[in-house]
């Protein structure tokens, strides 16, 4: 029996991997264009690969204090996935054009949802095209699965948790965004400078290499480890601006074998919301 691919597969690993019960997902995706995703799949696309959505499909209602990409609702995101094929044993490729920006988003979507069986495509479409590998234009038509949604609530924390863990040295906060962002600098996307008090920055674009594959597993745990402070995974904290990036850090952890570390779904664009939590600026 094929092993499940739980973290990465490569391109070759894909081409030579991938069977017709496979199903994988373009996640393509603009913070400054919300369209360009579709308009990008339809002009071409893996073969047999399905398009999805970060706000219309991977992401919940926005109420104004919820943060810019809320949770789905899992039940209606187990729907969507089975209405797409994907079943309890289906393995599931997730890519993007940006690194895995937003194809991680999908990879930490289904492990919540209790599905293991789930990669990102390393390097991306960039890594697939480079190979010489073909796209296409059809439009895949999959049998509809029963997905039934096993929510692993451990996965996540609230704002209240972290807001009442400030002082806490068994919680990390980690913060995927970029160092000006984080330090509360050229901020175009929030209302609102800065970062959560005590929080660290860890860039999720440094995760990836010059090649734009993520990092050796060895290098990635030599620099989260030293984040850690050698610590345990389970201590920290995933955010970002708005819960999408910071999944690229916990793929990259969990690629690395620093297993345990949760997400804040709502990240700064939630936390900034309410005048009341506190802001910190600078390094």
């Amino acid at each position: 029996m094929q092993r499940p691919f739980t973290c990465l597969i490569s391109a070759q690993e894909l081409a030579e991997s991938a069977t017709p019960s496979w199903r994988i997902f373009d996640c393509r995706f603009r913070l400054a264009d919300p369209g360009f995703g579709k308009r990008a799949y339809a002009e071409g696309h893996l073969p047999g690969a399905m398009f999805l959505d970060l706000e219309e499909d991977l992401s919940g209602p926005v109420s104004g204090l919820n943060g810019r990409h809320p949770l789905p609702d899992p039940q209606l995101l187990a729907a969507k996935l089975g209405s797409l094929g994907v079943g309890p044993d289906t393995q599931v490729v997730a890519y993007d054009d940006t690194g895995g920006m937003f194809a991680a988003r999908l990879w930490w979507l289904l492990r919540w949802l209790g599905h293991s069986r789930v990669a990102v495509l390393d390097g991306g479409l960039q890594a697939w095209a480079a190979g010489g590998k073909p796209v296409d234009t059809a439009l895949p038509e999959p049998l509809a699965c029963h997905f039934e949604a096993s929510l692993q609530r451990d996965m996540k924390v609230n704002a209240d948790y972290v807001l009442s863990h400030l002082d806490d040295p068994e919680v990390l906060v980690i913060d995927a965004r970029a160092p000006d962002r984080f330090r509360g600098e050229n901020e175009t996307l929030d209302p609102v400078g800065g970062h959560i008090p005590g929080a660290i920055n860890r860039f999720f674009q440094d995760n990836l290499g010059a090649d734009g594959c993520f990092k050796q597993a060895a290098v990635l745990q030599e620099e989260f480890g030293k984040l850690i402070k050698g610590g345990d995974a389970h201590k920290v904290v995933a955010q970002c601006g708005s819960g999408v990036t910071a999944c690229h850090n916990l793929l990259a952890m969990e690629a690395a074998g620093l297993d345990g570390a949760r997400l804040y779904p709502g990240s700064w664009s939630e936390w900034c919301a309410d005048p009341a939590r506190p802001i910190a600026t600078g390094p």
